[in-house]
């Protein structure tokens, strides 16, 4: 059993104020593998305490210097990505090849598109027009940030290292059900060198832990990754001390299938995508509407696509669907997958219970319903598992409406040939990030949604900023006697 009981605060592993251990589970075989600590809002205050003591000399630090440790980050990252790999599918039941090539891969890929953009970064700029007004971008304080167990790496690196390239200090929170992968994160930045208490973990709970941090007088900014329902709480906490909230939440992404696509290749890339990762993913294109002229060839691709997708053991290399994270996730997707046969939708492939040759582990079978109009619960609602509902449309205009008719605003995506009538409705789409013919979404380029979906944006230049305060000096004189 692997023991990571102690918190990272002020550049040193502490023992918990108050003792609380908490298994973490793999959800292959529903066994303990590791023990964490549950922190208190005591170690929240020591982790605030140790941060703003930091900040005073990290905030005013070079771009240089900020720029060397994230070389270092980088370095010390390639060196333990296996590590990285083996926990995040232990702890969250990724398959070992996507974990290592997708989610561990995934903090590689941002820490180098944040050295990128803290390189060209603008931190003093004139204002337009007016040569003597002095834009200064600053680091906004000592930010709380909560992470999700879906994409372990890829929020956390998403949150930590624009917080600090920017000049802040951090407190990270990761989620108590997939811990370990931010612990061996932590010992990353240990070997770095990274100043103490520039970057502090205490694990928990949300309404111990994550509730404190949210509250926190000494903490400027909460960036927030998770479910709807949660970030609307920790917005609520943050109200009293008027912090900066950052939220990226939760998702039901319209994939709009137009009959002058490659239907074919069209409808299997995002059966796939579905698929992947369980359907764990926010930004999964989980409603495929369909223009109805190639509906019925549609249906039959999903749901050949649906049943040869293999199930299996996360610890084994190849291309298979490994289980979702834990019980409560499993029980919630067989809810709504009966939810959606009460509902009258047609279920075309996978349905309740394991796949065949399964008797433990929260492994669920990849799932496809057609005939699902917009009203129903399995179409509004966001699953977080492999099912997908299929939506008929007859016109342009239907789809962009049943596209919009959501209170989420994540992603959208569009397959069709006509490239006027793509530029037309993608921009139409209510949605934060639009995908055209399977084009992959950019380390760089700003993450986030519209409505429900969120606040702010993550990811290059665009997730820097969001940790910085804009100052404007009026009178300045660059050439001043």
């Amino acid at each position: 059993m692997l023991r990571k009981t102690d918190f990272y605060i002020d550049g040193k592993w502490i023992a918990p104020v108050v003792a609380k251990e908490l298994e973490v589970i793999n959800p292959a075989d529903e066994q303990a593998f590791a023990v964490i600590s549950l922190g208190s809002a005591a170690d929240v205050d020591k982790a605030v305490s140790a941060a703003r003591k930091a900040f005073t000399t990290w905030s005013v630090t070079s771009r240089e210097e900020r720029l060397a440790w994230l070389e270092r980050l980088l370095a010390v990252y390639k060196s333990r990505i296996a590590d990285m790999a083996k926990a995040i599918s232990s702890e969250m039941g990724a398959p070992i090849t996507m974990a290592l090539d997708e989610q561990a891969a995934s903090g590689t890929g941002h820490i180098k598109a944040f050295i990128r953009s803290l390189k060209e970064f603008e931190f003093e700029r004139p204002l337009n027009g007016h040569d003597t007004v002095r834009l200064a971008y600053e680091p906004i304080g000592v930010c709380g940030l909560i992470t999700p167990w879906n994409w372990p790496m890829n929020q956390v690196v998403l949150k930590v290292v624009p917080a600090i390239a920017a000049g802040c200090t951090v407190i990270l929170k990761p989620s108590e059900i997939a811990p370990i992968s931010s612990v061996i994160f932590a010992e990353m930045v240990d070997a770095s060198g990274l100043p103490a208490g520039v970057f502090n973990l205490v694990n928990g709970d949300g309404p111990s832990v994550g509730a404190a941090m949210s509250a926190h007088p000494g903490i400027d900014m909460m960036s927030f990754t998770g479910s709807t329902r949660a970030g609307v709480a920790v917005t609520k906490a943050a109200a009293d001390t008027v912090k900066r909230v950052s939220l990226e939440l939760g998702g039901k992404s319209p994939n709009i299938v137009f009959a002058d696509s490659d239907v074919e290749a069209a409808v299997k890339r995002g059966v796939e995508h579905v698929f992947n990762n369980t359907g764990q993913s926010c930004n999964a294109p989980t409603r495929m509407l369909v223009e109805r002229s190639v509906y019925g060839k549609a249906t039959e691709i999903a749901a050949e696509t649906a049943k040869a997708t293999k199930v299996g053991d996360p610890s084994q290399d190849g291309d298979h669907m490994g289980p979702l994270v834990s019980e409560m996730q499993f029980n919630k997707v067989q809810g709504l997958i009966e939810q959606g046969i009460k509902e009258g939708a047609r279920l075309i492939a996978g349905g309740t219970g394991r796949p065949e040759g399964f008797n433990r582990g929260y492994y669920v079978r990849p799932t496809v319903f057609a005939d699902v109009n917009n009203d129903m619960v399995i179409a509004r609602e966001e699953i977080f598992g492999p099912v997908l509902a299929m939506i008929p449309f007859d016109t342009e205009e239907e789809a962009v409406e049943i596209a919009n008719d959501t209170p989420y605003g994540l992603a959208a995506y569009i397959q069709s040939g006509d490239r006027e009538r793509i530029k037309r409705v993608s921009k139409q789409l209510r949605a934060g990030m639009v995908r055209i013919n399977g084009a992959d979404h950019a380390a760089d380029a700003p993450f986030g949604g519209y409505k429900q979906s969120g606040i702010g944006r993550e990811g290059g230049h665009f997730g820097i900023e969001d940790f910085l305060e804009v100052k404007a000096i009026s009178g300045w004189e660059d050439n001043a006697a």
